[in-house]
């Protein structure tokens, strides 16, 4: 990458065929939202963006940006080599080899040395770069050919190697919280390097973009470049109200094809609807009728018993959670035996299922936390439950306070394992049938014990 890379960069990602992402991207440290603790003075970057004039002596060489997607590595970058009139390079470790890597560090050290420029060299991914490529960079590291930022998502006490990893330091990035991301995407509504103001995005649009994009703000952006270009694809005429950007514009926008598993013969699912439903509701003769169906149309007892597994863990549950296990062990003797002994074996795992005590609580408590986290809802694990193997991971807080549950009275620990955001959360509600008539004191005497301090 050549070493003018900024010098155009302003008016290029003004252009309108850029992503809103793009043009969007902070030219100067004050401009980035969230990240507070990253980018305060006397931070390492802070002093990394300092211009070469004004360079402390104490400034890191290299820096490990370690985050989820989408809270501004990039763009950490970026900034770092622009405010300090340093060249830029990029390489990406999907991509990119030894071979390309070495010539980035050779164009660095000439550039050091004929004119007098320093360099930021940018990793993305730096964890897929393996051991001989890491250890390809660290002469140059250490040598200050260059001044090395890499970006992972992954631990970097266990993706970076050692050498590398002591000569960095590793600058912990948190996902956006809501308000930051309201503030990107109202910037970008009316910013001239964004939307300029030509589209109206409902408030409740606007959460709901929010919800979607998880603490990601180049997700957030680029859902509200869709919508946005979804209602004004067609020129406005003067006078003409503008167009808006609504809750179900924005759904309609992040809508995913549906894969659909085709196959002819309606009277195939018919049958396997019915045979399910009947042993939902408990009437053991009309599900064996069915299971004779199937067995006679020749379907796949493979097929069948894998249905009766499902039904086993959707409609009984934790109502005779035995069944779960009847029911797998039915379908490893099916594959062992074969047709046409299967069938007896198929014909005791469904009476099972259909006399069993009934309960869908696990097929639900599964289902509405998943609600949470597919609408964004899931904050940042407890520092106390993090693990912390490293001294690294220790500074941060990781694993500090937490209670062994096995040292406590009863073995439950009195401590907060939901993301602040959840506390009061409860999925599971056991019904008063079978093995759950047990479970629901049980489970109310353990929540009281785990909330009383909280």
């Amino acid at each position: 990458m050549s070493e003018d890379l900024f010098a155009p960069q302003i008016q290029y990602e003004q252009e309108i065929t850029r992503p809103l992402a793009v043009r969007m991207r902070p030219q100067t440290l004050e401009e980035v939202v969230g990240q507070k603790h990253a980018v305060q003075n006397g931070s390492p970057l802070q002093r990394l963006a300092l211009s070469e004039n004004a360079q402390s002596l104490t400034a890191p060489s290299s820096i490990i940006l370690f985050g989820p997607p989408g809270v501004g590595k990039t763009t950490l970058a970026y900034i770092v080599a622009k405010q300090s009139g340093r060249a830029f390079e990029e390489l990406s470790a999907v991509t990119s080899g030894v071979k390309e890597l070495r010539e980035v560090l050779q164009r660095a050290h000439s550039r050091l040395v004929n004119k007098g420029i320093e360099t930021v060299l940018f990793i993305d991914e730096v964890h897929r770069f393996s051991k001989s490529q890491q250890d390809a960079l660290l002469p140059s590291v250490e040598n200050r050919d260059v001044t090395f930022i890499g970006a992972t998502t992954e631990n970097p006490s266990f993706s970076i190697i050692k050498p590398l990893l002591s000569r960095s330091v590793v600058v912990k990035l948190e996902s956006l919280t809501v308000e930051e991301i309201r503030t990107l995407l109202e910037r970008a509504i009316e910013d001239k390097r964004g939307l300029r103001s030509q589209v109206v995005v409902q408030p409740e649009a606007i959460d709901n973009i929010i919800r979607m994009a998880g603490g990601d703000a180049r997700k957030s952006l680029t859902i509200l470049e869709a919508a946005a270009g979804s209602v004004s694809s067609k020129p406005r005429k003067k006078g003409a109200r503008r167009p808006v950007v609504s809750v179900d514009v924005v759904e309609k926008v992040m809508d995913s094809a549906i894969v659909r598993y085709d196959k002819s013969g309606d009277d195939h699912y018919d049958v396997a609807s019915a045979f399910i439903k009947s042993m939902r509701g408990s009437d053991v003769d009309a599900a064996l009728h069915y299971l004779a169906r199937m067995l006679r149309a020749g379907e796949d007892p493979r097929f069948i018993a894998r249905r009766i597994i499902i039904a086993s863990a959707e409609e009984v549950g934790m109502a005779a959670p035995q069944v779960l296990q009847v029911c797998v062990a039915a379908a490893q003797a099916v594959a062992l035996v074969g047709m046409p002994e299967a069938r007896i074996i198929l014909s005791e795992a469904v009476i099972a299922v259909a006399t069993a005590p009934k309960s869908n609580a696990s097929y639900m408590a599964i289902a509405h936390a998943l609600e949470d986290v597919d609408s964004g809802n899931i904050g940042q694990v407890p520092l106390h439950l993090r693990n912390a193997p490293t001294a690294l991971m220790k500074s941060w807080g990781n694993h500090e306070g937490y209670k062994y549950a096995h040292d406590e009275r009863g073995a439950i620990a009195s401590q907060q394992y939901m993301p602040d955001e959840l506390v009061g959360h409860e999925y599971y509600t056991p019904s008063d049938r079978g093995y759950e008539r047990e479970i629901a004191p049980r489970l109310a005497k353990i929540r009281s014990i785990l909330h009383e301090n909280n």
